[in-house]
């Protein structure tokens, strides 16, 4: 008998794995969320960390060590020929006493490449990881040593070397201090330093709406320290709560200053490293009501300028101060009716953090990006005089700027005159002298980003489109050829194949306001024309990010393209693509209302399309998104059946004041726009399915926008869903599962309310 059941088993287990192993075989075409999520089966090929040398003839990179178990190499290349050698073996990484090298997050060199300065040990502050301890190797003694080793564990920050590699300075908790490399010896320059007096670094809302983060730099010679210092006494604590990890609750304070709450005051000072002494530069205006967002050494000079604009984000003035003389001068007033932005929200930001005002050699010289003539162009200007010279001139934008190559005449710039879902690369003469000349070759479509070396002679180029996940060659310049390929995501594409996608479809769409606006969708692999289909919208509509952009999509997306959902993004007035600066700045102190706006005409239109369900109209977003999603569930319910909002802002007056002033003004002066902007007034109109997600922990958009929402539904009596993420930020990621919690959430909302396929 036991024989018998035994047999029976066998069979059963071999039945269920041919079956299973059929079905499998059936399935492998179709994406599930446990294959997005859980699985590493789609993850794509990137490139690798890298450091440029010089001018951009070597550069280096971190590669497995076959000595030392665990170790990574730091590898020079020659960029022209791909010759190769190890520079600094996995082994000098090694402290003494220790058995295994260093795990670094980041490298520096020193300019002359006798010192190497490594990031490890990282912690978060905010957005990320930029504080931690450092280590410096030299190469000339063979010695590795940490920096600032008396102070606490993981406290420093932005360490950085001097040109001549002899001196090292950092933050720790609010100070700036330097170490002489020779003898070890640290000086503390400041010390006021508290979680209110902030020196070198920068608070909350500055990080997150200026992208400031390092705050000091060293001029050249090394003798000069010029930082930041700032005032956050009179910035109010936003407290988040903590309900789980400990028996008690306990608050979690955030100096986060409300829209219509006053900045933190701001100051430039310079230390002059010999004597100690600081001098604060007496920038003109009330501290308080004026922001100093930029501020960098020119070239090798000993002057510094400095960019302050004001609260309302309308006026900049720019600065340069002479560290000799004392002399302080304003070389540039621009002003504009809505806003002026210090980075130009765009996909082809080439910076990433505080990007610095490009000068030429005779540091005199420098380009300037403005909208002055309504649109984003370039200008080549002087500090010493008021002579302009428009580089790129035309009705077209330019996206950003990469640099500039003096020696040989050319500005590079990221540009889509023709397209704005798009970005190439272009040149315009430094003189002003040619047009803008094309530099990506035409058979490469879709977004382009590129890295130049600092002689501009060599570039990363990454290309991404719909059509292609990612590749990342080197090139030269300015011909474009092809020196290395270094990913193909051959083997991520050769994956996608596999699976059954559908079609993606650029599209443009006229409203009766003759606004057009540009967006593409995503179709049901199986899509019949002759069918109607369901629509979910996947927007965000704000001025600081655009969605229809010719990238490679989103697993998920494909996934309910597959179950027989058609997937529309769209990008109204007011989002930063390249038409111009009456369509990015028609949105000032109407956001919530005119994207809105925009959005819903531009549904309409498409449910006029004869494969366009009308009763099965769904829409979904993120941070702006949810908040787009809150108002057009709310001010167009006739169109929108379905809304699912994360992390969205339902009051304006609860955000930051950096972002919201910027766009919208100040509330004590027009209270009536930032009533008519925010979701919550119209919450009373609800009539469709709404599902509230958001993370308690939410540092940026607080949980405080999801509560009071929650009662203004209530006392209305209009009925929705709500799902909390205890603790998790922003991006509601922080607790386990948290991602294929939410995705999982999303999906099973979307296809009870509303339903997929054709019919």
């Amino acid at each position: 008998m036991k024989k018998f059941t035994y047999l029976l088993s066998v069979l059963f287990s071999t039945f269920l794995s041919i079956y299973l192993n059929a079905q499998q075989t059936v399935d492998s075409s179709k994406l599930t969320l446990e294959r997005i999520f859980n699985s590493d089966e789609f993850q794509q090929e990137y490139s690798g960390a890298y450091k440029w040398l010089g001018t951009g003839d070597f550069y280096t990179t971190l590669e497995k060590s076959d000595s030392v178990k665990g170790g990574r190499d730091i590898v020079k290349y020659n960029t022209l020929t791909g010759d190769k050698n190890i520079l600094v073996k996995a082994n000098e990484f090694i402290p003494d006493g220790a058995d295994k090298p260093l795990r670094f997050s980041s490298y520096t060199w020193s300019d002359d490449l006798s010192k190497l300065l490594l990031f490890t040990n990282t912690k978060r502050v905010w957005r990320a990881n930029t504080r931690g301890d450092y280590w410096v190797y030299d190469l000339d003694k063979d010695k590795l040593f940490q920096l600032g080793k008396e102070l606490p564990e993981s406290s420093l920050m932005f360490a950085k070397l001097t040109a001549d590699g002899k001196k090292a300075a950092f933050v720790s908790q609010h100070n700036v201090y330097i170490q002489d490399l020779e003898n070890m010896k640290i000086t503390q320059f400041t010390f006021d330093g508290t979680d209110e007096i902030i020196n070198g670094t920068f608070d909350w809302v500055y990080e997150e709406e200026f992208n400031c983060r390092d705050g000091f730099r060293w001029n050249h010679n090394g003798n000069y320290i010029a930082f930041w210092q700032l005032d956050a006494t009179g910035t109010k604590n936003f407290l988040m709560i903590n309900n789980t990890d400990s028996i008690y609750s306990y608050t979690i304070p955030v100096q986060y200053p409300k829209v219509g709450e006053p900045p933190s005051s701001a100051r430039v000072g310079f230390i002059d490293v010999n004597s100690g002494k600081i001098t604060w530069i007496a920038i003109p205006g009330d501290p308080k009501q004026n922001y100093l967002p930029r501020m960098q050494w020119i070239g090798n000079s000993d002057k510094l300028l400095i960019r302050q604009i004001n609260r309302k984000q309308n006026e900049e003035n720019i600065w340069v101060y002479d560290v000799i003389t004392g002399d302080l001068k304003n070389i540039y007033t621009e002003k504009d009716e809505a806003w002026i932005d210090i980075d130009h929200p765009d996909i082809a930001q080439t910076r990433r953090g505080m990007g610095e005002v490009d000068f030429l050699k005779n540091e005199t010289d420098f380009i300037w990006c403005s909208e002055k003539d309504g649109w984003r162009h370039l200008y080549k200007r002087s500090i010493d005089t008021d002579k302009e010279i428009l580089l790129t001139p035309g009705n077209y934008d330019i996206a950003a700027l990469y640099g500039v190559d003096e020696k040989k005449g050319y500005v590079y710039v990221s540009a889509s005159p023709d397209n704005s879902t798009q970005r190439y690369l272009y040149r315009v003469a430094l003189n002003g002298s040619d047009k803008l000349t094309r530099i990506t070759p035409a058979q490469i479509p879709g977004v382009n980003f590129y890295d130049f070396a600092p002689g501009m002679s060599f570039a990363v180029h990454t290309n991404i489109s719909h059509n292609n996940p990612r590749t990342v060659d080197l090139i030269g310049l300015p011909k474009h050829n092809v020196i290395k390929s270094i990913v193909k995501n051959e083997a991520f594409l050769k994956k996608m194949a596999t699976i059954s996608t559908g079609a993606i479809e650029f599209f443009k769409v006229k409203t009766e306001d003759g606004i057009e606006m540009d967006g593409y969708m995503i179709k049901p692999p199986d899509f019949d024309p002759n069918k109607k289909y369901p629509v979910l919208f996947d927007l965000y509509g704000e001025p600081w990010s655009s969605t229809a952009i010719d990238v490679w999509g989103d697993l998920w997306h494909q996934m309910l393209a597959q179950q027989g959902y058609i997937i529309m993004t769209m990008d109204n007035r007011g989002t930063p693509c390249l038409k111009g600066r009456e369509w990015r700045k028609s949105i000032y102190r109407k956001i919530g209302v005119i994207n809105s706006h925009d959005q819903a005409m531009a549904a309409k239109e498409i449910l006029k399309w004869n494969f366009i369900d009308p009763d099965r109209i769904a829409v979904w977003g993120w941070s702006g998104g949810g908040s787009m999603t809150l108002n057009l569930m709310f001010r167009y319910p006739e169109i929108y059946k379905t809304g699912m909002a994360v992390a969205a802002v339902s009051n304006q007056l609860y955000y930051d004041n950096i972002y919201t002033e910027r766009y919208m003004g100040l509330p004590q002066e027009n209270m009536e726009d930032f009533t008519q902007a925010s979701p919550i007034t119209f919450a009373k109109d609800l009539k469709g399915n709404l599902l509230l997600v958001h993370g308690t922990g939410d540092d940026n958009v607080h949980y405080q926008n999801a509560e009071a929402l929650i009662l203004e539904l209530v006392k209305n009596n209009k009925q929705f869903q709500m799902m909390s993420y205890p603790n998790c930020s922003h991006g509601i990621y922080e607790a386990e599962g948290a991602t294929m919690h939410l995705y999982t959430l999303l999906t099973n909302y979307l296809m009870e309310h509303t339903p997929p396929g054709g019919r």
